[in-house]
């Protein structure tokens, strides 16, 4: 059994699907499940409804219809005939849009949020699906609901293992294509959950674990994983093979090549990631698994915008330590910050996080009642592996750097 992900850019368009038809025939499709992303942009697109269910009303409708008119235009431009069943499908996936945000009485942003922004996802996998069927390509469609289960930390949903490996090991048929969808799961009420943004990567983890795969392979816009994003730099070179442990400590500080959780579970079972381009699927790629470090070896740049630095100090220039240490961190984690660095000595302590859940000014509003602090919102936190004097250099060019924190193999700079 082998798992294939297709993320937002290789189904962003009718012409993206097609060629996803084009990589299945060139490289095969039996015992093959494929995992969806939702198609280009429509993620965003989807928290937008969201956010104008809770902020404006009026923008509703038109975000909403914005959607609409996104995945119409793809499926015109791929079924000719416009009595096709798969209209009629994807209709009635946004009506259930509709009568949620209708009939739902919850103020709980995430709940609302995981409630609606995978229908992303099950309208890009039920269009993917019909249009493999209609070239020739029988598969069955899936609503990994029905596996994945979770707890109820929406937006950050946590697998429960066993029940997923049961609802996997008994449910899913490997003899045969099957199209399912990443990012999503359900809890023991069976309300959808979330594993977090850009976690389609570790459905397939997921799902490769608990199917005992031969290998998980992530189609991406790029030849594989690279050393640096080309987004942001200039010059970037394949890096062959990555192990899993280094891949995890790329993943670990933001390469967003792979997301954080998909390696864990591929590593316990030693199967093997493949990153590879949509474009040229004959090509080797990049290969994660056992071995050697990384190859070739040179330095790797990460990126990581809109991050927040805070310095805090005590107002009575008493010791931070353990204790207080400690009650920082269940302060960063109540609010959930996700935090990228950490620097502390005798009577002050640095962090730099990442306000995925928009709770920095309740953080600060508790934390300027112990601590003086001062904070710099909108800044870049640049790591480098494997760094070397030329590395460092090329990223400090004009840049006011504002920590530096260095380890044998990891140099870290927050920049304004």
């Amino acid at each position: 059994m082998r798992i294939f992900k297709f993320g937002g850019a290789s189904i962003k368009d009718a012409n993206a699907v097609k060629n996803v038809v084009k990589v299945l025939q060139e490289v095969g499709h039996d015992n093959t499940l494929v995992v969806v992303s939702a198609m280009g942009k429509m993620t965003n697109a989807m928290e937008a409804v969201i956010n104008a269910y809770f902020d404006d009303k009026t923008a509703l409708s038109s975000a909403v219809q914005e959607v609409v008119n996104y995945h119409n235009d793809i499926l015109i431009e791929l079924f000719s005939n416009s009595q096709h069943p798969i209209f009629d499908r994807v209709k009635a996936l946004f009506d259930e849009v509709h009568g949620f945000l209708a009939w739902n009485k919850s103020p709980n942003y995430n709940f609302v949020y995981d409630q609606v922004v995978g229908y992303a996802e099950f309208v890009s996998s039920t269009i993917l699906s019909a249009y493999l069927n209609e070239v020739g390509i029988k598969n069955n469609w899936l609503d990994i609901r029905d596996f994945i289960k979770t707890d109820n930390s929406y937006r950050d949903a946590a697998v429960n293992w066993e029940k997923t490996q049961m609802n996997v090991s008994n449910g899913i048929d490997q003899k045969t294509l099957n199209i399912t969808q990443g990012f999503l799961g359900s809890d023991d009420n069976n309300f959808t959950t979330t594993l977090g943004r850009e976690g389609s990567d570790y459905t397939a983890a997921i799902l490769a674990y608990c199917l005992n795969a031969s290998s998980v392979t992530i189609w991406k816009d790029v030849p594989g994983v690279l050393n640096a994003d080309p987004r942001y730099f200039k010059e970037t070179r394949l890096l062959n093979k990555i192990s899993y442990r280094e891949a995890i400590e790329l993943a670990f500080y933001g390469a967003s090549v792979i997301h954080p959780k998909t390696l864990q579970p591929l590593q316990r079972k030693e199967i093997p990631l493949y990153v590879k381009s949509f474009a040229n699927p004959k090509n080797k790629g990049t290969t994660v698994g056992k071995g050697v470090g990384i190859e070739p070896e040179i330095p790797c740049f990460i990126i990581k915008k809109n991050q927040v630095l805070m310095k805090l100090s005590s107002l009575d220039f008493s010791f931070i330590v353990e204790d207080g240490i400690s009650e920082l961190f269940k302060l960063l984690h109540d609010h959930k910050m996700k935090v990228d660095l950490i620097q502390n000595s005798a009577i002050s302590f640095s962090v730099c996080v990442d306000n995925k859940f928009g709770r920095l000014e309740e953080l600060l509003n508790v934390l300027k009642g112990r601590f003086k602090v001062i904070c710099h919102e909108g800044v870049s936190l640049y790591t480098i592996r494997h760094f070397n004097e030329e590395a460092i250099a090329s990223l400090q060019n004009g840049r006011e750097v504002i920590l530096e924190q260095r380890g044998k193999e990891t140099l870290q700079l927050v920049v304004k």
